[in-house]
């Protein structure tokens, strides 16, 4: 059989595109953050993991201009060799420092930062455990070790210790997200911390969502005030640091290990200089401006206040990031393409991203969302949603 056969057999996106369904891939012509243009029409975002609104921040499109004009546009090889600049090693104490932690290494990616970081450190006769809803780097970092990988139902603490029980006596490692991508909810930290030192077990927390949002932007671990009880702690830029990449931060032994290990890292480009310094850039606002973060926490709260009213159904959401729930393939491709058409932007997320039945549109917002915005986007869902009798 030919290798290409499963390629032409593939017909799920033809079907949509023909029914006028398909929300992938869709060409965005001009964005100003919470508006963008498709189709020479002007939107409303509410699909951007921008959280601050830091991308269009004049500051740090200077910074990144600057960078070009001193360094170009490439640094043409990995951290390992050739392509380390004195800004990485910079940045990577800046964050150390912010958060909390001795040291950090910046990838060019955060798929990379877990791909790389995780496999590092689970080799034979390790464990790696995760929650069920974790993000997918972090399942295929695991995959990518010749460790073994054990999950835990979603948030179950007495079923993580059960997972952490069976492996009681061998080196293990339990990776979080920090808040989940799809559902907005916030890892029970405190359980967790207890249940690894209970273990002996060592814990990474993916921060990708919260660092920049949670805690003035420190993330999950310091909201809960446990940085010095979580071991790893990772995050990307390509969200409230406006730029792309990631880091990971933790103590100076296990960062250096991992620095020489972490394939992921060692074969791969760095970060080009305009991102670093758009990292930078964001950095020193999210410092000096932490209403930023109190900004988009509120609007939050504001927004699950108004879906609530509504009717509609957002589980259990903690943060920017709230799922509608409409727990049907159909019924959301069809309230998305409805939306679309109103003039607000937003995700359909189906199986296998989510659980069966648990289809949503994933909506996320910036600290530079209007009030004017807001009451459009919820004034529009809930036209929809009567319309289609989902409320």
């Amino acid at each position: 059989m030919d290798l290409f056969e499963k390629c032409r057999n593939f017909t799920r996106a033809d079907e949509a595109r023909a029914a006028g369904n398909y929300p992938y891939f869709i060409p965005l012509q001009d964005t100003e953050g919470t508006e963008v243009v498709v189709n020479g029409k002007r939107m409303i975002m509410i699909g951007s993991n921008n959280y601050l609104g830091l991308t269009t921040d004049p500051r740090v499109r200077e910074a990144a201009i600057e960078a070009i004009r001193r360094f170009g546009t490439s640094c043409t090889g990995s951290r390992f060799l050739n392509g380390n600049l004195a800004w990485h090693n910079e940045l990577e104490q800046e964050l150390a420092d912010f958060v909390g932690k001795e040291a950090g290494i910046v990838y060019s990616t955060g798929m990379q930062v877990n791909l790389g970081t995780i496999s590092a450190l689970i080799g034979r006769g390790d464990i790696v455990i995760t929650d069920r809803d974790d993000h997918a780097s972090i399942i295929d970092g695991c995959r990518l070790g010749f460790g073994e990988m054990r999950r835990f139902r979603h948030n179950d603490m007495a079923h993580l210790e059960s997972v952490l029980q069976s492996c009681e006596g061998k080196p293990t490692l339990v990776v979080v997200d920090g808040v989940f991508s799809m559902g907005g909810d916030i890892a029970p930290l405190p359980e967790i911390v207890q249940l690894c030192k209970k273990y002996g077990a060592r814990l990474m927390v993916d921060d990708a969502h919260s660092m920049g949002v949670l805690a003035d932007g420190r993330g999950t671990a310091a909201y809960f005030g446990l940085t010095g009880e979580t071991d790893l702690i990772m995050g990307t830029f390509s969200k409230a640091f406006a730029s792309i990449g990631g880091v990971v931060l933790g103590s100076e032994d296990v960062i250096d290990y991992v620095r020489h290990t972490a394939r992921a890292l060692m074969f791969s480009a760095s970060m080009p200089p305009a991102q670093v310094a758009a990292v930078h850039a964001a950095l020193k606002i999210i410092k000096e401006e932490p209403e930023r973060t109190h900004r988009v926490l509120e609007i939050a709260e504001r927004m699950r206040e108004g879906f609530s009213q509504l009717g509609f159904d957002y589980g259990n959401s903690q943060s920017p990031i709230i799922p509608i729930y409409i727990r049907d393939d159909q019924k959301t491709f069809a309230f998305w393409k409805a939306l679309f058409e109103a003039g607000i932007y937003v995700n359909p997320v189906v199986p296998p991203a989510v659980p069966p039945e648990a289809s949503l549109l994933r909506t996320s917002y910036m600290a530079t969302h209007t009030d004017a915005q807001l009451d459009r986007v919820l004034d529009t869902f809930g036209r929809v949603g009567k319309s289609l009798g989902i409320i």
